[in-house]
């Protein structure tokens, strides 16, 4: 059997009997300090847990039902594996939100290969995809479907990458105002305009239909503008589906976030991608699924299990160990927010300047006051 250190002067350790429990004691052969050898399982339980949890194993199918499996795991739901520091530029990084019902979204960043950050708020804003992009090093490209605040956390936190709008998503969201079946001439074109903005290759490609864009919007500009009165007596638009449907791909070409894929100096090193659907189908659709599997829990739960799910599919990964080493829990955050509100809390009482009171306005050395008039 390998011998044993001992904790206090790290010498050499011997058997020394049994406890009442038949437990081997071991005795310092320099200290004399006496100790039980415990064999933590922890690493091997969070395995399990992560092994439960990233496939489509059932609870049910557990001796017992699962509740022990539940018993002696339910303390890693406690944990919060957080992001690395990315400090390697990627040429490429899409990023994405699923969202958890109405309450909750997490914000993800992948490379295509690995996921590289990702981040809970409550609603995707400029301030929640700043944090996820501020650690993570500028890339050349960044691929997104156009959530909200974006463009804004773009030239905050990576103000020298380009932005590339996913062009499916852009089709989409025509799709969504004029069906796939449109009822007018007008919209039955516009739809063919959307479809056709999938199948550009080139700069020459892209200039054609821009131009077709410009050209559509002139010919059909009298019959988007007719108005009808509505029944609160304000006027209306009697096409209002096809003039979003219009303002949400002449906002794109105005921006120049539609054709980032096809810019030549960008291009030089290899083909861009024009799509999200790198990490549509190979983060989100696993994260949707992984929920699916395991549908019941929490949010708060959801959250934690597309947190783990990140994490094992980061660049490098800790071990078991590790992670129960230095991932933060419940209770640490708690205790770090409990720390800042005493010292908020500390930091508003103690008097400033000014705010105090002057000891000698109470009290004076001599026993009688020198500084009444």
């Amino acid at each position: 059997m390998k011998a044993h250190a001992c904790p206090l002067c790290g010498a050499r350790m011997k058997r020394n009997g049994r406890t009442s429990a038949g437990r081997t004691r071991w005795r310092c052969t320099s200290c004399g300090a006496s100790t039980v050898r415990r064999i933590d399982s922890s690493a091997k339980l969070l395995e399990s847990f992560l092994g439960w949890l990233l496939t489509r194993e059932r609870q049910a199918d557990m001796p017992g039902g699962g509740r022990t499996f539940r018993r002696k795991t339910a303390r890693f739901w406690e944990i919060w594996p957080m992001p690395p520091k990315v400090e390697a530029p990627r040429r490429v990084v899409y990023v994405d939100g699923i969202h958890l019902g109405r309450k909750a979204v997490v914000l993800i960043a992948s490379d295509g290969e690995r996921v590289l950050g990702w981040h809970l708020c409550r609603s995707e804003n400029s301030r929640a995809w700043a944090a996820l992009m501020s650690r993570i090093a500028e890339p050349e490209v960044a691929v997104s479907d156009g959530g909200d605040g974006l463009a804004k956390a773009l030239k905050k936190a990576w103000p020298g990458a380009r932005h590339q709008r996913c062009v499916f998503h852009a089709f989409s969201q025509v799709r969504r105002y004029t069906t796939t079946r449109p009822r007018t001439q007008a919209g039955a074109e516009l739809y063919g305009l959307a479809k056709a903005l999938l199948a550009v290759t080139t700069l020459k490609e892209a200039d054609g239909w821009v131009g077709a864009l410009l050209a559509w919007s002139e010919r059909w500009d009298a019959f988007l503008s007719e108005a009808s009165v509505g029944e609160d007596g304000r006027p209306r638009l009697v096409h209002e589906r096809l003039v979003k449907a219009r303002r949400s791909l002449v906002r794109l070409v105005n921006a120049g976030t539609l054709f980032t894929y096809l810019d030549p100096g960008l291009a030089a090193d290899g083909p861009l991608p024009a799509t999200s659907n790198s990490i549509e189908g190979g983060v989100n659709a696993q994260l949707r699924a992984m929920l699916r599997d395991h549908r019941g829990l929490s949010i708060e739960r959801r959250a934690k299990a597309i947190f783990w799910w990140c994490y094992m599919h980061s660049p490098d990964p800790l071990p078991a160990a590790e992670i129960l080493r230095v991932m933060p829990t419940d209770s640490s955050i708690a205790e770090i927010y409990g720390r800042m509100d005493e010292r908020e809390r500390l930091e508003g009482t103690i008097p400033r300047w000014g705010d105090a009171i002057v000891w000698s306005e109470l009290h004076s050395s001599e026993p009688y006051r020198m500084d009444w008039d």
